[in-house]
C-alpha cells in the first residue's frame, strides 16, 4: 500500500512541477520586450536555415557514390563469374577431349 501511495505522490509532483514551469515561461515572456522576442526569433532562423540545406546536399552526394560504387561492384562481380564460368568449361573440354 505504501508504495502505490508513493507512486502516486510522485506523480502528483510531477504534474505540480510541469504546470509551475510552464507559468513561469509565459510569465517571462509577458516581460520581454516584443523587439527583443523578434530579434531572438529572426536569430534562430537565420542559424538553422543553412543547416537544413546543407544537410539535404550531402544527403544527396552520399546517394550518388554510393550508387556509383554499387553499379561498380556489380559489374566487376560479374565478370569475375563469366572468367571462372568459362575457365570450367574449358576445363571439362580438356578432360572429355584426353578420355576420348
Amino acid at each position: 500500500m505504501t508504495d502505490l501511495a508513493a507512486k502516486a505522490a510522485g506523480t502528483l509532483t510531477e504534474t505540480a512541477i510541469k504546470a509551475v514551469v510552464k507559468k513561469a515561461k509565459t510569465a517571462v515572456a509577458k516581460r520581454i520586450p516584443t523587439r527583443v522576442n523578434k530579434a531572438a526569433k529572426a536569430v534562430a532562423q537565420a542559424a538553422k536555415a543553412p543547416k537544413k540545406t546543407a544537410k539535404k546536399k550531402t544527403a544527396k552526394k552520399t546517394a550518388t557514390k554510393s550508387t556509383k560504387k554499387a553499379a561498380k561492384k556489380s559489374g566487376t562481380r560479374k565478370k569475375k563469374k563469366m572468367a571462372r564460368k568459362s575457365s570450367v568449361r574449358s576445363a571439362k573440354k580438356a578432360k572429355r577431349k584426353s578420355k576420348k
